[in-house]
């Protein structure tokens, strides 16, 4: 009797986590500590301190665990990558909402990042899904 394969999370994937961690948490200390001049920057003219800060810490959240799973196994990888395709999408949705009924020009750039990470996170996830259901 054989043992059965082991489905190895790719090392791009794992390396793409430290990433994440540090573009979370370079946007959410800002975000976090001074949302009325950091988003002001960006191009809003009114910002809710609360709202932000919510968003920072989620993004801290998010980018946290992203770094103490990096060398998780495989089903730490698909539940987080499960958050990651959701949390992204619906960023995107809100954002690209935003930017249709009058948000500033930057909200266009930060829909940008959010898409290419959902596009990247969706993209290991159906690998993943694949690699898994083959050796099953």
């Amino acid at each position: 009797m054989t043992a059965p394969a082991v489905v190895e999370v790719p090392t791009g994937l794992r390396r793409w986590f430290i990433v994440h961690f540090v573009a979370d948490w370079a946007f959410a200390l800002p975000l976090f500590f001074a949302p009325e001049a950091f988003l002001g920057a960006l191009g809003w003219t009114v910002v809710d301190p609360a709202t932000a800060r919510a968003v920072a810490a989620a993004l801290v959240g998010i980018g946290t665990q992203s770094l103490l799973d990096r060398n998780a196994g495989l089903e730490s990888f698909r539940t987080m990558l499960s958050l990651k395709v959701m949390w992204s999408a619906v960023a995107c949705l809100g954002l690209a909402w935003t930017g249709l009924t009058g948000g500033p020009p930057m909200v266009w750039a930060l829909f940008a990042v959010f898409l290419a990470f959902n596009v990247l996170w969706t993209a290991y996830f159906l690998k993943l899904r694949a690699r898994v259901s083959t050796v099953k």
